[in-house]
């Protein structure tokens, strides 16, 4: 699988769960940040990080079909992943059980793989 393939992948990842995120803000965000979700302020904060990972899944698409600068996009995934990583760290006491591994895995990966990618890739 080449890096281009891979960086695809990270992009539509991305965009199913940002999509998700901004589309079914309890739902899909309730498993990350507990019943906060379901209130209002947790759907807006939801839905606003939602719409960051599509913006993010769709410019790194973008530079891709272009042939070029997708590096910005990929380093700017890696900020918000880490973010992401950071704040379920510093909250964990107040998050669901599987938050913490689950965010750990996902966004520790895709940080990694952000790495690979941004040196690979033009």
């Amino acid at each position: 699988m080449t890096a281009r393939t891979l960086a695809a992948l990270q992009a539509a990842g991305r965009l199913a769960l940002g999509g998700g995120i901004a589309a079914a803000p309890s739902l899909v965000a309730g498993g990350w940040v507990g019943a906060v979700a379901d209130r209002p302020g947790g759907r807006v904060l939801a839905t606003g990080l939602g719409g960051r990972d599509v913006a993010l899944a769709l410019g790194t698409a973008a530079a891709l079909r272009g042939g070029h600068g997708v590096r910005p996009w990929l380093r700017a995934g890696m900020l918000a992943d880490a973010a992401d990583l950071v704040a379920t760290l510093r909250g964990r006491g107040a998050l669901p059980p599987a938050a913490v591994p689950v965010v750990a895995v996902l966004a520790g990966g895709s940080i990694v793989l952000g790495a690979w990618l941004q040196r690979e890739l033009d």
